[in-house]
């Protein structure tokens, strides 16, 4: 009898193994597809994408160097009240 509980509990583990395989298979699956349509949404809106990350390379550096040089400006100005 004892052999038979134990058998009793491999199939009862086997029978979980399985399900979870079934899961885990399920799920990468469907990731694998999300991928997929996510590649293909890409491939076919690359402007739309690029066009959220990009950002003009102009409009940084004209504001850096205008904060810049109103600090110096602010400098000389303070520089020439103190005499």
């Amino acid at each position: 009898m004892g052999g038979h509980g134990v058998m009793a509990n491999e199939d009862s583990l086997d029978y979980s193994v399985h399900e979870a395989w079934n899961e885990a298979t399920n799920v990468y699956l469907l990731v694998i597809l999300v991928s997929f349509g996510l590649l293909m949404y890409a491939r076919k809106n690359k402007r739309k994408i690029m066009r959220i990350f990009a950002l003009p390379p102009t409009a940084g550096t004209t504001t850096e160097s205008n904060f810049y040089d109103n600090l110096k400006k602010v400098r000389l100005r303070q520089q020439l009240e103190i005499p």
